[in-house]
């Protein structure tokens, strides 16, 4: 993979439970910085086959397909976790960009308040999981049923005050 990759070490490190309790107790941490509108866009991996590490075909075609539902909208971070599938998903529109991808290790870092302090009115991407789409989307204020399946596409916009404003698409092969 000729892509650089950045792995983020934790100063403080916090499982997505410890973040989702600081952030109850912490509401600036739901909200962009005073006078931005942060945008985080929340995505799953590509497909892959019965728990196989990388994608498969149409998780490829996914990744790609991703370069396309992402490429104008003036992405500055990509963040995900330390699983190849994720990379892999993550590495075309990087590429695209000219951006490195912020890998995050498996024991994760309060990602939320990263991405809405050190992008603070910009827009960021976080290629997940279930278990940490579902944790972040909640913690972001999400209603509803979070991102889950293949191609879900959710843009987030965080603003300073108030509710998140929530677009729901769908990218890629179906």
């Amino acid at each position: 993979m000729s892509m650089k990759i950045r792995i983020l070490l934790p100063i403080i490190t916090l499982s997505l439970s410890g973040l989702m309790t600081s952030c109850a107790i912490s509401q600036n941490v739901t909200h962009s910085m005073p006078g931005t509108t942060t945008t985080i866009v929340l995505t799953r991996h590509g497909d892959r086959d019965n728990m196989a590490t990388h994608l498969n075909e149409k998780g490829q075609a996914r990744a790609q397909a991703l370069v396309e539902a992402l490429g104008d909208m003036k992405v500055t971070a990509i963040y995900c976790p330390d699983f190849e599938r994720n990379i892999e998903t993550a590495t075309p529109l990087a590429e695209k960009l000219g951006i490195e991808i912020n890998v995050v290790p498996e024991v994760m870092v309060d990602v939320v308040t990263t991405m809405l302090t050190e992008h603070s009115g910009e827009v960021v991407v976080w290629v997940g999981n279930k278990p940490n789409l579902v944790k972040i989307y909640s913690v972001l204020g999400g209603e509803g049923d979070p991102p889950q399946s293949y191609g879900d596409l959710y843009i987030i916009k965080v603003k300073e005050k108030g509710d998140p404003e929530v677009i729901k698409k769908h990218y890629g092969p179906t």
